[in-house]
């Protein structure tokens, strides 16, 4: 099996006890509070723009969740750029693209990681029409399987104003959290990504601000269940 030697050590898993691993296990809270009206088995986690820290946010949470023994799955649906298979040090030769041309099956693909209840379904290789294949009945039925499968399914996907992935995904599932980095995104941006998804009726859960200012905010990442325009 090939793996790649890029590991990306998880800070909730290395070190639980931090401020920033606290901060992770707060979000998860936040979020359990949001099943009260409706179950939430499938969660989107994007972000309005590049490197704003979305992909360590999905990551990190799926542990969390993980560590108070649910069943979890982490789904890299960023078919563009993937790098969950990185983190996790898991071979990417068999994942999500090859469930949706049908070269593989659920149990084919869905790999164990290192932590304890936290499984992976990786990209797979990237396909030419990644929109087109998100958007697939396969996706559909999938996403059915997967609800049955795990107490909660994490999904990765790429930016919500980069391409129209996110949107694609996000309205087949129970809610989204957006991720935005309070030092480099403008307001703007994020109200348009916000705009993009209730488009498409996705249920926005909140937005979780990282790099807030210590001055302004502790722990690192904040949660909030608006963005006003």
């Amino acid at each position: 099996m090939s793996r790649s030697h890029e590991a990306r050590p998880l800070i909730t898993d290395v070190n639980p006890l931090s401020p920033i691993s606290e901060a992770y296990r707060t979000l998860r809270t936040n979020l359990q509070y949001a099943e009260v009206d409706r179950p939430l088995r499938l969660l989107v986690v994007t972000s309005a723009s590049p490197r704003e820290g979305k992909t360590t946010t999905v990551n990190n949470l799926a542990v969390a969740y993980a560590q108070t023994g649910k069943s979890v799955l982490l789904v890299d649906a960023d078919l563009r750029r993937p790098t969950a298979h990185h983190t996790f040090q898991t071979s990417n030769r068999c994942g999500l693209t090859h469930i949706l041309t049908g070269q593989a099956k659920v149990a084919d693909a869905v790999q164990n990681t290192s932590i304890n209840g936290l499984k992976l379904l990786s990209s797979g290789s990237i396909p030419p029409n990644p929109s087109e294949l998100l958007g697939s009945d396969k996706m559909d039925r999938l996403l059915a399987e997967l609800r049955e499968s795990y107490d909660i399914v994490l999904i990765d996907t790429p930016p919500v104003l980069a391409v129209s992935d996110a949107q694609v995904v996000a309205a087949r599932c129970d809610g989204v959290l957006l991720v935005v980095n309070a030092k480099s995104v403008k307001r703007r941006y994020v109200i348009k990504a916000k705009e993009a998804l209730e488009f498409v009726h996705a249920r926005v859960l909140g937005v979780a601000l990282n790099q807030v200012p210590s001055s302004e905010a502790n722990p690192y990442y904040e949660y909030s269940q608006e963005v006003r325009s």
